[in-house]
């Protein structure tokens, strides 16, 4: 990984190290507390904390350890912590340079708890998200569409007795090479985004592969509470369906225009995207 992939944005120019492990990032320990105290001897600074927290029982067991490269250039095992954990941390710091995260997190805190009553203001809160990322206001309210049929179709799932993080990913990616000839991984590669990332792929999808990934869904949707299948494979052949109705669409609408819907060109440059969740 080149210098920028190693930054932690939330830190800006400060590198953080990080690895990814069991499907998300984690970040040494030892590098936020040397970004956020002024402490000389972070390992030590840590080592008081973790203390600390044993007794009162409030970090443990939130890092795990993982060989990170060291100055000297050899890997070694170091104390981690993912995205969440890591606000944990930032909160157990007593330090002026934590103070903002600290007041920052609050005030997030209080706007999700505004969101779980009034649900308006999330949808408000990501459009101003995106707007700021950049994209225009018609291609905005296609995503926040798509994420509403994304929902109604996971929420189906569910009442079909799909539970596990995995089988979701199979049927969404059954209904991906039947609507688009790839699966979401594939999806990623061909249009170059970082495998290892959280940087998302219909957030780099144009106006008509929002519009067919939105059809897709749907129809699967559709299909499933009409059928209400009720097994793993019944499920799947329902989003085989649901994607294949998507896919020949898709391949008329190409038809009529001369040219592929599909593109290796991502909606905005994927350099400055943020890597931390909203």
């Amino acid at each position: 990984m080149d210098n920028q992939q190693n930054k932690l944005v939330v830190f800006q120019n400060i590198n953080i190290r990080r690895i990814w492990y069991e499907e998300e990032w984690f970040y040494s320990v030892v590098d936020i507390i040397e970004a956020l105290t002024d402490s000389p001897t972070p390992r030590q600074y840590w080592a008081k904390v973790k203390d600390r927290a044993f007794v009162k029982l409030e970090l443990s067991p939130i890092w795990v350890r993982l060989k990170l490269t060291a100055i000297d250039g050899k890997k070694r095992f170091t104390d981690c912590v993912n995205t969440k954990s890591t606000f944990r941390l930032i909160q157990s710091i007593p330090s002026k340079k934590a103070e903002p995260f600290k007041q920052w997190l609050a005030q997030v805190g209080k706007e999700r708890l505004d969101e779980i009553e009034n649900p308006e203001l999330a949808q408000e809160r990501m459009k101003e998200i995106y707007e700021q990322k950049g994209y225009p206001k018609d291609w905005i309210d296609k995503r926040l569409r798509g994420i509403a049929i994304r929902q109604n179709l996971t929420d189906e799932w569910k009442e079909r007795g799909i539970k596990e993080h995995r089988d979701y990913a199979i049927l969404t990616a059954e209904i991906s090479k039947a609507t688009f000839g790839m699966t979401p991984g594939e999806y990623r590669e061909f249009k170059n985004l970082p495998a290892k990332s959280k940087i998302n792929l219909r957030d780099n999808m144009d106006d008509l592969e929002l519009i067919f990934t939105m059809l897709g869904e749907r129809v699967t949707t559709e299909i499933s509470k009409k059928e209400e299948p009720d097994t793993f494979d019944r499920n799947k052949n329902v989003a085989k369906r649901g994607g294949r109705v998507a896919g020949i669409a898709r391949k008329e609408t190409e038809k009529e225009l001369g040219k592929s819907v599909i593109t290796k060109k991502n909606f905005l440059d994927t350099d400055d995207k943020l890597e931390l969740k909203e």
